[in-house]
């Protein structure tokens, strides 16, 4: 693939960005304001933690499109961490808001809940869910297609969001039932939610901006290019992320009396294979001639020592 390609898929992933954020707009309006009417903390916390989404689907849109710029005198490999960047700054807004949430549930515990919210806004929350469940699937779909990371982390964030209202309604039917301090329960829960969401977020992004990398994906990628026809050993093999890409930088041996030409071969080789098996655009192959260990027997002065 192409740069253009990538871009031309960073562009689809948009799309997924603009439906979560219409997705919801509407429903924090609608859950905050049934929330409220209703007497629903549960409802009123789930509205809150939509609210974050909003902030974190337009940190997606906006580093999506940063990272559509081409690479420049000071970005030579692009803009595409453009895209971590942006979901760190949402993390820390998330939990923000997941600990004011927290707070608030805590001290509606202490100071106790006099009646039960209206079974209205459980069947709000429920529907709300079956919302989120079909924007999930719309995301899913479209991330795996474009193989985009960041919007397959916003359809992750929708299916939490579902569940936090699938929560929220648990919540309220039990306060229906006699046990009004649930749907506080259910309140501090999604608070637990939103601020597990934001730390996943923040060690996720954090780790791609050190450059660490997942070592069992790292020795997938080895084995690859160790497979190889030509490839005799890997000496060393290096991999970040960048944005939804991955670079790596390998050491290889060949036969040291293979033309320039033949071993120009396997390093273009290696590049299909990372193409083709990993969708890995970015790889830099170094080449050194294979040198083999002699053997005690083939020491230069005929002993069996080892030197």
């Amino acid at each position: 693939m192409t740069n253009e390609g990538q871009y031309a898929d960073i562009k689809q992933g948009e799309k997924g960005a603009w439906i979560s954020i219409g997705a919801y707009l509407a429903l924090s309006g609608i859950k905050l304001g049934a929330g409220y009417y209703f007497a629903s903390q549960a409802l009123t916390a789930d509205g809150f933690n939509n609210l974050t989404d909003i902030v974190a689907s337009t940190a997606v849109l906006i580093g999506l499109r940063i990272s559509q710029k081409p690479p420049d005198k000071d970005h030579p490999y692009g803009h595409f961490r453009a895209e971590t960047i942006a979901a760190l700054i949402a993390s820390f807004i998330m939990a923000t808001v997941g600990l004011q949430v927290l707070i608030d549930a805590v001290r509606a515990l202490f100071q106790g809940t006099s009646e039960a919210p209206n079974l209205t806004s459980a069947w709000i929350a429920i529907a709300a869910a079956a919302a989120m469940i079909g924007v999930y699937s719309y995301n899913k779909k479209l991330a795996s297609r474009i193989n985009n990371q960041a919007l397959m982390a916003a359809a992750k964030d929708n299916l939490s969001d579902a569940l936090v209202s699938i929560g929220a309604a648990v919540g309220i039917f039990g306060a229906q039932l006699g046990f009004p301090w649930l749907d506080t329960v259910a309140a501090f829960a999604v608070g637990i939610i939103i601020c597990k969401t934001a730390w996943d977020i923040f060690y996720s992004s954090t780790h791609a901006l050190t450059d660490g990398f997942d070592e069992k994906e790292l020795n997938t990628l080895r084995g690859t290019i160790a497979r190889t026809q030509g490839v005799r050993e890997i000496k060393d093999i290096k991999a970040r992320v960048h944005g939804s890409n991955v670079l790596i930088d390998v050491i290889i041996t060949v036969d040291p009396t293979l033309s320039i030409v033949e071993s120009h071969r396997i390093s273009d080789e290696i590049e299909q294979r990372m193409e083709r098996k990993h969708n890995i655009m970015s790889v830099h192959v170094h080449m050194e001639p294979y040198v083999s260990t002699p053997t005690p027997a083939e020491h230069k002065d005929g002993t069996n020592q080892m030197v």
